[in-house]
């Protein structure tokens, strides 16, 4: 958990310092949302996979906000 935390600061920043747009993060983040999707398909560390994607699907709604902010 600790590293999603420091990952979705991270994030966060770059959308807000302009290092990343809105739609760059997003989309490194829908990527690794697919992923963790197609380990799970594969079978592979159950649960896991799913809490994963529920989390960086949370980091995107937090990205999106980041960005609406930065836009005011």
């Amino acid at each position: 958990m600790a590293a999603l935390s420091i990952c979705e600061s991270l994030v966060i920043a770059m959308v807000e310092k302009g290092l990343l747009t809105v739609e760059e993060a997003r989309g490194v983040l829908e990527d690794a949302a697919a992923a963790h999707l197609r380990q799970e398909t594969a079978g592979l560390a159950d649960g896991y996979q799913q809490s994963a994607v529920r989390a960086i699907e949370r980091l995107v709604l937090q990205v999106d906000a980041a960005g609406q902010s930065g836009r005011r």
